[in-house]
Order: C-alpha cells, then structure tokens, then sequence
C-alpha cells in the first residue's frame, strides 16, 4: 500500500483520477472539457486529512464526490450555453455519464449512507438552481442565498456525512465569493451573466437598455457583498481546526483576485 503523507501529493494524485475520468478522449471529440473545481477538490481532501483515514478511503469519496459534482457542473453548463442539438445532447448524456460513474463507485464501496446524503446535497442544488436560471428571487438576499446553496450544498451533505461542521461557514462563503467574481467578471466582459439578469430583473424591471451608470449600480451591488465576503472568509480561514499551508495560500490568492470596480476605473483611467 502506497502511503502518501502530504496534502499536495494527496490533492495531485486524486485530481489525476478524477481527470482520468471525465476527460474522455471520445467525448472530447464532441463535448467541452468539463470543469474540474479545484478549489472545492482540495477542500474535500482538507476536510478529510486530519481525520486519519487510509489515502484509498480520502481518495475514493472525494473522487466520488468530485464526479457528481461536475455532473452539476455539466448540466449547469448546458442551461447557460447555446449549442447545437447533438452537442447538447452529447454534454447531457457526459453529464449523466458522470453521476453514472458516482454511484458506482459509492455502490462498491457498499456506502448507501453517503449516497443518500449527497443526493440530498444534489436536490438542494437543483432546486436553487432553478430559483436562480428563472429568476425568481424577490430579494438580493434570497438571490445570494440560493447561489451560495448551488455552490455549497453538496460539500456541506459531506461535511455532515464526516461530522466535520465546523468547515461549513468558510467553504461556503469562500464559494459564494469565487461564484460571485465568477459572474462579476464574466459581466465586465460580456455584457451578461446569470446573476446580472436576476439583479437586473430586481433592480430594473422593464429595462432593455442599461446605462453606464444602471450597470455601474449592480457592479457596485455585487462588490459589496464580495468585500463582506472577502473580510468573513479571512476570519474564518484561522478559525478552522488543522488549517493546512496548502488550502490557507490557496485561499488568500483567491481572495486576492477581487478588486473594487470603480478604483481599478480609476487605476485604468
């Protein structure tokens, strides 16, 4: 038996399986790469480090997770994407594929629990997911409260699974605000974002044609829950029990990446 002692190693080693998975090299003839979320792998394997279990134990339930995760992601993808018909029904049927490959990997290891646990974490996300495509939140807490669910309740179902809670707070803010730089950015660049339509709908009902400064408000509402953000998830980082150097580096580069919209105007002009 192979012992792997450091969390690099452990995180290198089980992205290698998950890739080994979904980057088929059929479907990638008629599908896009999936996505493989980094950030929420190592945190799966930080989670699951100090609670002393054998590498082949870390590695088959994160990469189980992993999988069912990027399912989400697949079909995610296909709802915020315009295909042709046989693409997406090629990125369905990876999609399906994928949580195919979840629950066998789960079945053999003969753990029913966990799957009932993530497939309550997979009902959570869909059922936010469909909140947020139609855009149906009142208010920008709701909003922001269904994002951070889309991002976070699968790792929260394994979290619990672990008994390992006290992580919930800083994954899930730490998601919501790579989700929500996500969106900002893909905003600034494009002009549109599953976020911007919601809080356009909210704030500017009616509304064809922005303005500047129509645009520059939900920028600027977006910022301030990404600067709340930003200060939470540095108090939490050093709250956590057996921080490793890996995940808290990680962490404040991600962290790092936001800046205030109207100074980097201001820098840039």
């Amino acid at each position: 038996m192979i012992k792997v002692q450091d969390i690099r190693q452990k995180f290198i080693m089980i992205k290698e399986q998950v890739e080994k998975r979904v980057l088929d090299s059929y479907l990638l003839e008629y599908i896009e790469p999936p996505r493989i979320d980094e950030d929420k792998l190592l945190i799966l394997v930080s989670m699951l480090e100090p609670l002393g279990l054998s590498f082949s134990k870390i590695s088959n339930y994160t990469l189980a997770t992993m999988l069912i995760q990027i399912a989400l992601d697949t079909h995610e993808f296909i709802s915020s994407t315009p295909l042709d018909e046989k693409k997406r029904q090629l990125t369905v049927l990876a999609g399906d594929y994928f949580s195919g490959l979840y629950y066998k990997l789960l079945a053999d290891a003969e753990d029913i629990n966990m799957i009932k646990s993530l497939s309550k974490g997979v009902k959570e996300v869909n059922e936010n997911k469909i909140l947020v495509y139609q855009s149906q939140a009142k208010e920008i807490e709701s909003l922001m409260r269904s994002m951070l669910r889309i991002e976070s309740s699968l790792l929260t179902k394994f979290s619990e699974y672990f008994k390992v809670e006290l992580w919930n707070g800083f994954f899930a803010n730490l998601l919501l605000f790579k989700r929500l730089l996500f969106e900002r950015n893909q905003f600034l660049q494009s002009g549109s974002s599953i976020l911007f339509k919601s809080l356009e709908k909210m704030f500017f009902t009616g509304v064809k044609n922005f303005t500047e400064e129509q645009q520059q408000y939900l920028i600027n509402v977006c910022d301030k829950y990404l600067e709340r953000l930003k200060q939470t998830v540095e108090t939490e980082l050093y709250q956590l029990p057996n921080i490793n150097d890996f995940l808290e580096k990680r962490t404040i580069a991600l962290l790092d990446q936001f800046q205030p919209y109207v100074k980097t105007f201001v820098e840039e002009g």
